[in-house]
């Protein structure tokens, strides 16, 4: 496993880490992000990694609205491989399993996988005793529903109260289980069950979703459907520019982990705003 301590030191404020997706699965938002061999996936991984990923995100069922779930047995036989080919050929590489079963999250690690990202929050009561019993990070996404209705009619009284409250529940369910703060991640799940204006509130709300100021924040925003809303952009592949830009304010507000399928050009931005203000 790599040493992925350092990918939890806080960044106060600066630059994002940047997380790169790694798809899996033949039905992901984002045709571009799919990868169909072992082969690919390992040359996926390594230029993410060359280009300034920090992590690489390995999914084997996706979760975008409207998709069907995949059986368990199935998204062991997509993932496993990839984390195993991507552990042996990148032994430095810091690998996050994308999945909200404890059963592959487990088998992932098992298979060198360094940390879980649950875009569910720990919906399985057993995903708690998988990252407890192996001492890894672990990020906890709140989700309105599940992916195959939760855009249906998405409502909140106060989303951003309502997002935290629901990340607080996780993460006492790890600490009790004596997890460290420091080692949870929070997610508050832009575009899962939430409408544009949703994700409006939760972005500009930055870390006052984060329910333990000792935890990390993570954004997800690439590519989603809240710049078909936003920009008039149906086509995944002309969300680049409102990607970049909402991460371009994720800088100094204390985002940590940016979760993107574009890592060198994330990087690029980040780099060239860093210079901007001299380092």
């Amino acid at each position: 496993m790599a040493d992925w301590r350092p990918i939890l030191n806080r960044r106060n404020g600066g630059i994002p880490r940047i997380m790169g997706v790694l798809n899996l699965t033949p039905d992901s938002f984002h045709a571009d992000s799919r990868v169909a061999s072992l082969e690919e996936a390992v040359r996926r991984a390594s230029d993410m990694v060359r280009n300034g990923a920090e992590l690489i995100d390995v999914g084997g069922e996706s979760t975008r609205p409207g998709a069907a779930p995949v059986d368990p047995s199935e998204e062991v036989r997509r993932a496993i491989p990839v984390v195993e080919a991507i552990r042996n050929a990148l032994p430095s590489a810091c690998i996050s399993i994308d999945t909200r079963r404890a059963g592959v999250a487990r088998a992932a690690l098992d298979a060198g996988a360094d940390m879980v990202n649950d875009v569910s929050a720990l919906s399985d009561p057993e995903m708690v005793d998988v990252v407890s019993e192996h001492g890894c990070p672990v990020c906890i996404m709140h989700m309105q529903g599940l992916p195959e209705s939760m855009q249906d009619d998405p409502g909140y009284g106060d989303v951003v109260a309502e997002v935290r409250r629901v990340l607080g529940n996780a993460s006492r369910s790890l600490f009790d289980m004596g997890v460290e703060p420091e080692m949870v991640i929070a997610d508050p799940g832009i575009g899962f069950g939430k409408s544009l204006e949703h994700n409006l509130a939760l972005l500009a709300a930055g870390r006052e979703v984060v329910p333990d100021h000792r935890m990390a924040l993570m954004w997800g925003v690439s590519r989603k459907t809240m710049f078909h809303h936003l920009l008039g952009r149906e086509d995944t592949r002309e969300r680049l520019a409102g990607t970049l830009g909402v991460a371009a304010k994720a800088v100094g507000r204390g985002v940590d982990i940016i979760r993107v399928h574009d890592v060198a050009e994330h990087a690029d931005l980040f780099a060239a705003m860093s210079a901007l203000e001299g380092g």
